[in-house]
């Protein structure tokens, strides 16, 4: 690839750490943020900070040939969070990015962007967006669905849910997944830019045609597990009260939150129609149930499922 030296922002989570897994495979030299002091590991250069801080972004981004905008805030406790992190916190990663005169931007969204009135979360996704497209940068956006794969919390819980053969669900609707690897792998293939993906959003998925209806996916986690499970498709007002009892029981920790709740009950997260990136540039590698599987597996290894 050739990118001489990529800066990262989000490098410390669930898809951050799969990037820098195959950059490092890929040779690449990395410069990545991070809001706390990181152990050393070989190729990437650690930026202490956050999207906040002025000053680290511009170290982040001075001399990069590419900047990967991973970092975002997915769970918040008011709209705040969400404008700070999402809003705020892009506009300063391209302002740095500008001022340093990075030639490349790859931006990572979310397939909630498309639908901002369903969340707090997915407009300022959208608005993210905006500000990346209105920039004189040569960027592409990346509209990431389900991502599932090792170090994912989120779906964990549905790991832990379907051992016990009944797996609480959404209403009844249908939704596109990508697993944590191929997702990386597009991300580092977008590097170069090019007039296939230059100010293009994409939406990249497993390809599965049609996409996966909620049961489905019920039941191939269950099979990841060795369970066969009983989904249980519950209604929008039981998933608001279970909302504010996550809300109540782990406060800032809770993982179902109403903004949550108000995406999770939309009958349709399938990727869109012709939003795939250029096969010629990538193509999904992990057939879903295979990398559900797979994702157990990590998950007991990792001692998080038992």
């Amino acid at each position: 690839m050739p990118a001489e030296l990529l800066a990262i922002t989000g490098a410390t989570g669930f898809v951050g750490q799969t990037v820098l897994d195959y950059a490092a495979r890929a040779g690449l030299e990395v410069r990545a943020l991070a809001r706390r002091p990181q152990d050393a590991r070989a190729g990437v250069e650690w930026v202490q900070g956050d999207l906040q801080d002025k000053r680290a972004l511009l170290r982040l981004v001075g001399k990069a040939s590419v900047v990967l905008h991973i970092a975002g805030v997915v769970n918040a406790p008011d709209p705040q969070g969400f404008e700070d992190g999402n809003v705020w916190g892009t506009l300063n990663v391209v302002n740095a990015a500008l001022d340093a005169g990075v030639p490349r931007f790859v931006h990572v969204s979310s397939l909630s962007a498309r639908e901002p009135e369903l969340s707090i979360y997915g407009k300022s996704k959208l608005r993210g967006e905006k500000i990346v497209k209105a920039s004189s940068l040569d960027w592409t956006v990346v509209r990431p669905p389900w991502v599932y794969g090792p170090r994912d919390t989120d779906t964990l819980e549905m790991f832990r849910a379907a051992r016990f053969g009944v797996l609480p669900l959404p209403p009844k609707g249908h939704a596109s997944l990508i697993h944590v690897t191929d997702l990386a792998r597009l991300l580092l293939a977008l590097i170069p830019g090019g007039e296939d993906v230059t100010h293009m959003t994409f939406e990249p998925d497993d390809g599965t045609p049609g996409g996966w209806t909620h049961n489905e996916v019920a039941k191939a986690i269950g099979m990841a597990v060795g369970k066969r499970v009983a989904a249980m498709n519950l209604p929008a007002g039981m998933l608001r009260l279970g909302a504010r009892l996550d809300a109540r029981f782990r406060g800032k920790s809770a993982k179902l939150t109403a903004d949550r709740v108000g995406y999770m009950c939309h009958p349709d997260w399938r990727v869109g129609e012709g939003l795939q990136p250029p096969p010629a540039i990538w193509t999904p590698q992990v057939e879903t149930r295979m990398g559900l599987h797979a994702t157990a597996a990590w998950y007991r290894e990792a001692g998080w499922l038992k």
